[in-house]
């Protein structure tokens, strides 16, 4: 059952995506944004944890749970070290996603050759 309530929860955060980029004019990088500010604010009011709790990987895996994590990073760090933990805080608690997104990245661009999409 609880790849059942992943599969559902995550699909529904993808289809708001696409439904967003096939009727408004806002650009995937907007969105993008727009989904990471969306899991800060959800996390802030207290929303974003429960759907964690409920679908896992589902609400975790997608920019709404980078802007979630971001903001639970932020809170605990406040809580710590007082204000400089807003600094820190969502770096510290998101090093490890950035250091993989990095390094696999990197990883792609020696593996594959680029080319010009002009041709």
């Amino acid at each position: 059952m609880d790849y059942v309530k992943a599969f559902l929860i995550g699909g529904m955060i993808c289809v708001v995506g696409q439904l967003l980029i096939d009727y408004t004019k806002l650009t995937p990088a907007r969105i993008l944004t727009g989904y990471v500010v969306a899991g800060v604010i959800l996390s802030a009011i207290g929303l974003y944890g429960p759907l964690i709790d409920f679908a896992g990987a589902g609400a975790s895996v997608p920019l709404t749970g980078f802007g979630h994590l971001l903001a639970k990073g932020v809170r605990e760090a406040v809580q710590q070290k007082g204000l400089f933990g807003v600094l820190v805080g969502g770096v510290t608690s998101a090093a490890a996603g950035i250091t993989a997104a990095i390094f696999f990245g990197y990883l792609g661009s020696l593996v594959s050759k680029s080319t010009d999409k002009n041709n």
